[in-house]
């Protein structure tokens, strides 16, 4: 019997040991990363996650993969499309777009457009940021795509091209329907892509504004997103709700150089909603600051080329590279390395992949970025390489 308990005691001792070795390793990790867990910041939702817009970084997430519907948060992916059509010349603001019987027949959240009635893209985008217009949102799916079905197939192109995995779209607005899915993830994947266009936040971020204002029938909106006028530096994104899709939000809120992606999916009702992303936000602002690298126009290198009409190409920022930090981790050890592609020769077309910014935080790698050629270098000709080859044999050193 007393060898028994002095087995017990022993075993215990040992445990004890073990257990304590574990979780100083764990909290070593944790102060060398400087990240933390969040706690449970959204814990009525059925699917959450927090990003910062600016690199990417994942703070927080629950269930951030479950495919589920997302109601009205589709019509982020429906302006995104029109502000590239825009950006990209195939659209200006000023052009009118036709209401046709079909629009002008979706249910729910509406403008209320009259078959035949015409707006101005500038202003059907307000209908469809501000007011959810499920009519404006399929006018306009019509007027970049021809029909709406043509236009969810862009849709779901782009959802492809960012690469997500738990999305698939059946329309432009949300409406419940067949085969209509996404996920908190990429969501935030979608909105923080359509934040690269600044323009849309004219309309996401506005409270309040008209339609039809110098008719008879003016019409009168206020944003659904309660936020961009109660939290300070809210400015969007878009709301949701269908009774299967519960009340969902996908948010966006800038403060001290940081810029936050909140998407909560499933709340039972707008209070908790709001309150939920409120707090999401409080503790991005509160727990992080951001380490900027590079600015847009910073030099990072020089890229060789070979048989092109420069042999050089000096590599730019395209945008700010940076690095989210937690709050009280100093910037100290944190480095970055240009990989470059080897053997790069010409042509090399404008936007061509031509390495990566690799960021380290001591020996561990904390971001990436893709660089980019800033612009095209054609093959040169055979005179031009046979005198840039003859000059090399008879230079004297």
């Amino acid at each position: 019997m007393r060898k028994i308990r002095i087995l017990t005691l022993v075993l215990c001792m040992a445990v004890s040991v073990l257990g304590a070795a574990a979780g100083a390793s764990a909290e070593e990790k944790a102060k060398s990363t400087g990240n933390t867990a969040a706690a449970d910041l959204a814990p009525n939702a059925r699917s959450a996650i927090l990003m910062d817009a600016g690199t990417g970084t994942i703070i927080y997430e629950k269930n951030s993969h479950d495919k589920l519907p997302p109601a009205s948060i589709t019509k982020i992916m429906t302006m995104l499309l029109t502000v590239e059509a825009l950006d990209e010349g195939r659209l200006q603001l000023t052009d009118m777009v036709r209401t046709s019987e079909y629009a002008a027949s979706m249910g729910g959240s509406q403008i209320f457009l009259e078959p035949g009635e015409e707006m101005s893209v500038d202003e059907m985008l307000k209908g469809i940021a501000m007011a959810s217009g499920n009519d404006a949102s399929v006018a306009m799916a019509e007027k970049i795509a021809g029909s709406e079905s043509a236009f969810v197939d862009m849709m779901n192109s782009k959802a492809e091209e960012l690469g997500l995995k738990d999305t698939h779209f059946a329309n432009c607005n949300g409406l419940p329907a067949e085969n209509h899915y996404s996920s908190a993830h990429d969501i935030a994947v979608i909105s923080r892509e359509l934040l690269k266009h600044e323009r849309i936040i004219k309309y996401t971020g506005s409270y309040q504004d008209y339609l039809r204002k110098d008719t008879e029938k003016p019409f009168w909106l206020v944003n659904t997103n309660k936020l961009v006028r109660f939290y300070t530096g809210a400015d969007g994104l878009k709301t949701g709700y269908t009774s299967e899709a519960k009340f969902c939000l996908s948010a966006t809120a800038s403060r001290d150089g940081l810029r936050a992606v909140a998407v909560v999916l499933g709340e039972p009702n707008t209070k908790t909603r709001n309150s939920e992303v409120s707090g999401m936000f409080d503790y991005l602002f509160s727990q992080y600051k951001v380490h900027t690298i590079y600015k847009p126009g910073d030099a990072i290198g020089t890229l060789k080329i070979e048989k092109g009409v420069k042999k050089e190409l000096p590599i730019t920022a395209k945008e700010t590279y940076s690095v989210l930090l937690k709050k009280g981790v100093t910037q100290e050890g944190i480095r970055n390395e240009v990989v470059l592609q080897k053997d790069i020769k010409a042509p090399v077309a404008a936007d061509q992949s031509i390495g990566k910014l690799v960021v380290y935080q001591g020996t561990n790698v904390i971001k990436e970025y893709e660089l980019k050629a800033g612009e095209a270098v054609p093959k040169a000709g055979f005179w031009k390489l046979f005198k840039r080859t003859a000059g090399s044999l008879f230079t004297i050193d």
